[in-house]
């Protein structure tokens, strides 16, 4: 048997370097004793070797060396030569392998380690204070675990401009000038007190402790007493347990709040415009009221992302309509339909085919703007049907205002809320009725814009075209 000697707080490079030692001295598990530098022990140490070996290691036993050497456990270097061993004598895959025992009590210590390297980064709490005539943040921890050199780069991360010491009974971190510096242990640091810093984070502790979702076991499980110490909050909890049974019961009887006065105000317009089903449209409503009362939809939740409602633009006596599906990005920053680069395409094809965008009116099938937020950019997403048929109410109240000779449906959207079913723009795309309207289906400029190949753009454009011309000659009809 032969003595090893480890620091308790051994990293992955003394524990590498030893191991390689033992390995070379083809010393088995059952023949080495892992102890600290300066405990007392019979053994000799392992005989030296004239070059160390160099071992590739899976990356599962990496990983798991990676955490688990970081555990307070005595036994973990053992362990950890144990699995060591095998894998060089052959068992490559042992290390990924969750029923081998000792595997998977390391890996048990790995992910106490991780769990403490959490419970550092959200518990520690940093308090100011002067040293040496400079103003540090200074905060004790103490870790289940060595845990520190590990933890402190997310501190350097999230507070790199500040100067602050990490105190722990395992050793300090500190950052200052830009360099994180590691040393001994220190005494705690006494505790200093901000009292308006205090007052305002007590105040947002207090005021978010919700009584009704108080559930102590999983509080104690997430956030066990032996981090309370640190945190000033903590001070707070056994009061607010106690009280939180009253709490309840008075939230219960208590009357619901009165809603704010912009509420009520809104509630008010909701229902002095509630609307019939969409099969009894009121004829005759002029625009100029219609547009104020789809400015104040709530009939889907797509009111709430977007900007505003767009609605249509165009004469009253416009001979032609021109449905869209929804609003685009641009759209639904100016308020205005077909002002992007679809209606930018669109006015180019009308110009071609000799219809004056002036004397059309456009709209579309769904008033506000449906979209998937991705960074900064809003990406369209095309509205279901419980959105189009709650917005189909709008649509037929504006036909029934123009009274239009031709209703021209602009995609598979569009056709479908005009005709009330599903509508196949490449089967039915030509003349066809609309109940007693008379319209046309056709693409929408959006499809012609997303065809991958110029060759398909310019000929699906050409047809469209087409489209317009024969739409301009049915309603000259």
């Amino acid at each position: 048997m032969y003595a090893v000697r480890l620091a308790p707080d051994a990293d992955e490079a003394a524990f590498r370097e030893a191991a390689r030692g033992c390995l070379a001295a083809v010393l088995a598990p059952r023949d080495v004793a892992f102890v600290p530098p300066d405990a007392p022990s019979l053994f000799p140490p392992p005989p030296a070797a004239e070059a160390l070996p160099e071992i590739a290691v899976p990356r599962a036993y990496a990983e798991l060396l990676h955490d688990a050497i970081c555990h307070r456990a005595a036994d973990r270097f053992a362990l950890l030569y144990d699995v060591l061993w095998r894998i060089v004598q052959g068992a490559r895959g042992l290390a990924a392998n969750p029923a081998d025992p000792v595997v998977a009590r390391l890996a048990g210590y790995a992910h106490a380690v991780r769990r403490d390297i959490h419970k550092m980064h959200a518990f520690l709490r940093f308090r100011p204070c002067e040293r040496d005539g400079r103003s540090v943040s200074v905060a004790w921890f103490e870790p289940q675990h060595y845990v520190l050199r590990r933890a402190a780069p997310f501190f350097v991360d999230r507070f790199a401009g500040m100067d602050w010491l990490i105190a722990t009974p395992i050793g300090t971190a500190a950052w200052h000038d830009g360099v994180l510096r590691f040393g001994p242990p220190v005494e705690k640091p006494p505790q200093t007190a901000d009292a308006v810093l205090d007052e305002l984070w007590l105040a947002y502790y207090r005021a978010t402790f919700n009584p009704a979702r108080l559930r102590l076991a999983a509080m104690r499980s997430e956030m066990p007493r032996h981090f309370w110490v640190t945190m000033p909050e903590t001070t707070q909890i056994p009061a607010m347990v106690a009280e939180a049974g009253r709490r309840v019961a008075a939230m219960r009887a208590a009357a619901p709040d009165p809603p704010p006065r912009f509420a009520q105000a809104v509630a008010a317009r909701h229902d002095a415009m509630a609307s019939p089903p969409a099969t009894a449209v009121p004829p005759g409503p002029s625009l100029d009221v219609l547009r104020a009362e789809i400015a104040a939809c709530r009939r889907c939740p797509l009111h709430g992302p977007a900007t505003q409602a767009v609605c249509g633009t165009g004469p009253e006596h416009a001979a032609v309509v021109l449905v869209g599906e929804q609003p685009g990005d641009q759209e639904d920053l100016a308020g205005l339909p077909f002002v992007g680069p679809a209606g930018q395409l669109l006015d180019r094809a009308l110009a071609e085919a000799g219809l004056d965008r002036g004397a059309l009116y456009l709209t579309n099938a769904v008033k506000h703007f449906k979209y998937e937020p991705r960074g900064k950019r809003r990406l369209h997403k095309t509205p279901n049907t419980a959105e189009v048929t709650a917005c189909r109410w709008w649509l037929d109240r504006e036909l029934a205002a123009l009274a239009p000779r031709l209703v021209v449906a602009l995609g598979a959207t569009a056709a479908t809320a005009l005709a009330g079913r599903p509508v196949s723009v490449l089967r039915e795309r030509g003349p066809v009725r609309f109940g007693t309207r008379p319209g046309y289906v056709t693409v929408h400029p959006s499809y012609l814009l997303r065809l991958p190949e110029a060759a398909r753009q310019a000929e699906a454009y050409a047809a469209f075209v087409a489209d317009l011309r024969r739409i301009r000659d049915l309603a000259a009809a």
